[in-house]
């Protein structure tokens, strides 16, 4: 018999002072795997993660969460996911290894079962020499590791991951990458939301792109890329880009797209945009493949969104 899916979402729907922020939305997570939920601000993800926990109620829909119906018997649910917030939530009163310790009685976890995993959990996130330092003594990168380390107290099969880098430097978000590699090399089930594709990129194996409310595509993101956006981009920018793109990228692009100072060419053929640009020493060009991020522009728009 096949097991249930870590993670199974039908139909979700959810209003809002009759606004529908989630409209009908469905998805799978599998085992095992790295499942990215991609979308701008305002586009419905917050609020389907809010509603897979069982901390807001949809209006339609079903979700399943580790073997779980949520949000009957969401407690129970989370009793075996872990979750790492958007922004850390550590108490400041107590020392690294207090933190886990108290975060495990949430659980109701046998005190020698919690002792036993701390010294683990603590090397793991690169902590062990600093388990009786303050949280206000920690870098960014050490409380966002804790924050992780807190969310694998209770041992969880599934882990819940908000966009677990923002704010932190180039080298902390390379340790917070190989650290999520080794939890999923381990078997556990990641459902991370991000706003850098890079990390897209790197740790999933599917993703959905969202936006108003809508799953606009799911698939691997190589598979999206190739299925999605012509394979190569030029950024060109410079004087008179403008009056470049009105004259000749729209006629030789498969697509351009002005975007302030910077005018983006998505072809599959660069020869004759590369000639064009040859002829124009002025402007700047950098010339590279397609990747997540032109995918998700594409399908979302370049409008800010608050």
């Amino acid at each position: 018999m096949t097991a249930a899916p870590p993670l199974r979402v039908a139909a979700l729907l959810k209003r809002y002072g009759g606004v529908e922020v989630v409209r009908g939305v469905s998805f799978e997570v599998h085992a095992g795997e790295c499942f990215g939920l991609l979308g701008p601000n305002g586009a419905g993800k917050t609020t389907t993660l809010r509603c897979c926990l069982g901390l807001t109620a949809p209006d339609a829909g079903t979700i399943e969460l580790a073997g779980e119906p949520v949000p009957s018997r969401a407690r129970e649910a989370r009793a075996r996911v872990g979750v790492v917030p958007q922004f850390d939530n550590l108490d400041p009163d107590f020392t690294v290894r207090e933190n886990l310790r108290i975060f495990a009685r949430y659980f109701g976890l046998p005190r020698a079962i919690v002792e036993a995993r701390i010294p683990a959990l603590l090397e793991d996130a690169g902590l062990t020499e600093r388990a009786d330092a303050a949280i206000e003594s920690l870098s960014g990168g050490m409380k966002r590791r804790l924050t992780i380390a807190r969310a694998l107290v209770n041992d969880p099969s599934v882990l819940f991951l908000d966009e677990p880098t923002t704010g932190l430097d180039p080298q902390a978000r390379h340790v917070v990458w190989e650290r999520l590699k080794r939890l999923l090399a381990e078997g556990r089930t990641i459902v991370l939301t991000t706003h850098f594709m890079e990390e897209a990129e790197r740790l999933c194996a599917r993703v959905a792109i969202m936006d108003r409310g809508e799953i606009r595509a799911l698939a691997p993101p190589r598979e999206l890329i190739a299925r999605e956006i012509e394979p190569t981009v030029l950024e060109v920018h410079g004087e008179n880009v403008r009056e470049w793109y009105e004259r000749e990228a729209r006629a030789l692009a498969a697509r351009a797209e002005p975007a302030g100072d910077t005018v983006f060419c998505y072809v599959a053929d660069p020869a004759p945009l590369l000639a064009s640009l040859a002829r124009r020493p002025a402007l700047q060009v950098l010339h590279r493949p397609a990747n997540l991020e032109d995918v998700f522009l594409k399908l979302t728009g370049r409008d800010l969104r608050d």
